[in-house]
């Protein structure tokens, strides 16, 4: 670079300097930014606080609906919980199972569709009894033989009885009797080859289940249909404590969010996998809505007891570390999450044992959306 070159650029230099040093702020008007600020959080909503607690304004809880009971220690039953399932009433249900092997053959107004309502003694389906072909031909041989004899005896018999002035009355009497006896076998014979076994209802109810199809093939003793009367249905409880038979004094379960209580029939005398089956019944309707075969849960309230809390199911939620937990409301607008321990009281109601003392606010309806708050 030459010298007058270098004075040059630096002229340039020194220009730029001065028009950027002389040039003036440029600021952004009001009601505008560039988004370089932090936003300030807000400290009026709901928020989890660094110690796990939640802070929840009124408001928000008026719109969660929040609502809180007040803990009070009693005597409580002690309950068991127990797997059981719905089960059909031996004596208003039934199954339809064929006596033979055969195929599936629609009665007059077809095949009935599961759920359809049905007497006593309608014919469900058919079954047309099937055989091989050799014992078939047999059977058509044999109905040959027959008829030709019965043919001859027929005969016979005209002729004797043409004779009857000069023929003994016996022989006559004979020839008629062994006449009859064709008949009748040939009767047995053609019934068998064109039989068709009936399937009729055993009881009035409903189509629980239906494994029929027109036209399928099925073994002897296998199950068509079942048939049920909802309004008589049962539960069926499998306990390894045998003195929870004499033990009992109240049985409860939940159905569609409402606890149905229920009454205890008996107790098997037998093990089944190790377990006694205990059956129970709904003093109402409640079970009706229930599929046959539906696992459910039964808590059994026995005579001994346990001192706890009473709490609907409503209030237990599960922490980070999978504990179980209720919210104690410690502030108006603070709740605190607190550990527990508890036992089955009812379908719908626990009783905690540890955890919590008398007068706790527990936050009962809303608990699963403070649980939520982060």
């Amino acid at each position: 670079m030459t010298h007058s070159q270098l004075i040059q650029s630096m002229r340039l230099g020194i220009l730029s300097f001065l028009l950027f040093a002389a040039h003036p702020q440029v600021w952004a008007g009001e009601g505008h930014d560039h988004g370089d600020a932090v936003a300030a959080p807000n400290l009026n909503g709901p928020q989890r606080l660094p110690d796990g607690s939640v802070f929840l304004p009124k408001p928000a809880q008026r719109q969660l609906q929040v609502r809180t009971i007040r803990a009070e220690t009693s005597q409580l039953p002690r309950s068991v919980e127990l797997n059981a399932k719905v089960v059909m009433d031996p004596n208003a249900g039934g199954r339809v199972q064929a006596m033979s092997a055969g195929r599936i053959e629609a009665g007059a107004k077809g095949l009935p569709n599961v759920g359809q309502a049905v007497r006593k003694g309608d014919v469900l389906a058919y079954v047309v009894s099937s055989m091989g072909p050799v014992e078939k031909s047999n059977q058509i041989a044999q109905l040959a033989e027959l008829k030709a004899s019965k043919s001859l005896v027929e005969k016979r018999l005209i002729r004797l009885q043409a004779l009857s002035d000069t023929v003994p009355r016996k022989d006559i009497e004979a020839a008629e009797s062994e006449l009859q006896s064709f008949a009748g076998r040939l009767a047995a014979i053609e019934a068998g080859l064109n039989s068709k076994e009936m399937l009729i209802a055993p009881v009035s109810g409903v189509i629980a289940s239906a494994h029929a199809v027109a036209g399928q093939v099925i073994d002897a003793r296998e199950l068509v249909f079942e048939i049920i009367d909802p309004a008589r249905m049962r539960v069926e409880a499998l306990a390894f404590d045998a003195t929870l038979i004499t033990q009992t004094q109240a049985a409860f379960m939940e159905v569609n969010g409402a606890r149905v209580t229920l009454k205890f029939v008996g107790g098997a005398r037998s093990l089944r996998d190790q377990a006694i089956p205990l059956i129970f019944t709904a003093q109402g309707q409640e079970l009706s809505n229930l599929p046959l075969g539906s696992q459910v849960r039964v808590v059994l309230q026995t005579k001994a007891s346990v001192k706890g809390i009473s709490l609907p199911l409503s209030a237990l939620m599960k922490s980070a570390a999978n504990q179980s937990i209720v919210w104690i409301k410690t502030e108006p607008e603070r709740f605190q999450p607190r550990t527990i321990t508890f036992e089955p009281l009812n379908a719908t109601q626990v009783a905690v044992t540890s955890g919590l003392e008398n007068g706790d606010l527990v936050a009962t309806q809303g608990a699963t959306l403070i649980n939520q708050v982060r």
